[in-house]
């Protein structure tokens, strides 16, 4: 969408706060929106994740809404976070109404929907899991158009207009010099490296899993070196542990430079998360995985399997992955590079390098179909008409 200097630049407020998993793609799409002469308000979580990763983040307004979460029963206290969240993002759209609101999932970003909604923006939600959490299931049906990050989650979205455009990566995340990474880290340049990753949520069990057969490890893996990020409760221990083993590892709760570690790793052992998995195969890592057993409706399970079906990871579910498993598994795949050759040409195929900026297209073309500039709130004209696009 064109403009000149006595026309506003158009502005998409993107909700992606809550995990890495709905932020880091969101900023990946906010980037090529910016491209395209497109304003940028980023509606975030006080969560110290969000935090953290838009510390370094350049021309686009910060936003910090309070956490909405459904957890358990707690109903009363879930329509309180909304409200509040709700009647903030008016306040924010009344002042300056955003021409678009995209929510890239979970509970936090329905009130900027429904709030945009009020100001005639056109919506969007992005769906990057196989298995649609409750939020995004029942915010389909508001919205004009969906987006989803696998071809078998459209069917299972209300919406008769439902595009696959892949989860969104961040353009720093392609393959690199292994070697080059490594010395960036820190780390031995042509050590073969492990990466162990358990997501903000899911840690503990695997930092557990590692820890109890360390020794077991340090000989499958001898000439290996390791790359752990630990969550915070158990960083000091984990580092302790490799210190008095002599392992050479790289050992930190959380860490934003992801591209380095990924481009690093040889192989990974990780949780599913659907945002990491879309990294892995940009980077095209083989991996084990791990799923998250008490993520909603068991959706990295599904994430997981997906690709497991595909020869693109090993999936080793949480109940059967004792630490001997897990040895065993790393042991087979340690020692034969043909194997992970295999793995990494697998997971390429789940990478989709146009995705953010598919979904830019799609934005700035609906925009083009709006007249490009909101309307009054509680316009009743008819929604902009789009393809069934479903590839």
């Amino acid at each position: 969408m064109m403009t000149d200097k006595h026309t506003p630049s158009p502005l998409v407020a993107i909700a992606c706060g809550g995990t890495g998993g709905h932020l880091f793609p969101g900023l990946a799409v906010a980037e090529e929106l910016q491209a395209r002469r497109c304003d940028v308000w980023l509606l975030i979580s006080p969560k110290e994740v969000d935090q953290k990763a838009v510390q370094g983040v350049r021309g686009m307004e910060i936003k910090v809404l309070p956490a909405v979460g459904l957890s358990g029963h707690r109903y009363l206290a879930f329509l309180r976070g909304f409200w509040q969240s709700y009647q903030r993002s008016v306040a924010w759209f009344k002042a300056r109404p955003p021409h678009a609101v995209l929510a890239m999932g979970g509970f936090t970003s329905a009130p900027p929907i429904h709030a945009g909604r009020r100001f005639g923006a056109v919506t969007f939600l992005h769906e990057s899991n196989t298995i649609p959490g409750r939020a995004n299931r029942w915010l389909a049906r508001f919205v004009h158009q969906p987006f989803v990050g696998f071809p078998s989650t459209a069917a299972r979205l209300k919406h008769p207009r439902v595009v696959h455009t892949g989860t969104p990566v961040r353009p720093q995340f392609q393959p690199m010099d292994p070697g080059a990474a490594r010395r960036a880290l820190g780390l031995r340049p042509h050590l073969p490296t492990l990466l162990i990753m358990g997501g903000s949520q899911g840690a503990g069990p695997i930092n557990e899993l590692v820890l109890r057969d360390l020794d077991a490890l340090q000989k499958t893996l001898s000439g290996w070196q390791f790359i752990h990020f630990t969550g915070d409760r158990d960083e000091e221990r984990v580092r302790q542990a490799y210190a008095a083993r002599g392992l050479p590892a790289l050992v930190r709760a959380f860490f934003s430079e992801m591209e380095l570690a990924l481009g690093a790793a040889t192989l990974a052992v990780s949780r599913a998360g659907a945002s990491s998995l879309a990294e892995f195969a940009a980077m095209r890592l083989p991996a084990i995985l791990i799923p998250y057993p008490a993520a909603a409706d068991n959706h990295q399970y599904f994430n997981a399997r997906a690709l497991a079906d595909a020869g693109a990871a090993v999936l080793l579910e949480q109940a059967a992955a004792t630490p001997e498993r897990l040895v065993g598994e790393l042991a087979r795949l340690a020692g034969d590079a043909a194997a992970r050759q295999r793995m990494a040409e697998a997971v390429a195929r789940w990478h989709h390098p146009e995705a953010a900026a598919r979904m830019a297209e799609h934005i700035v073309g609906l925009l083009h179909l709006w007249k490009g500039a909101p309307h009054a709130a509680h316009d009743h004209r008819p929604q902009p008409k789009t393809s069934n696009v479903l590839a």
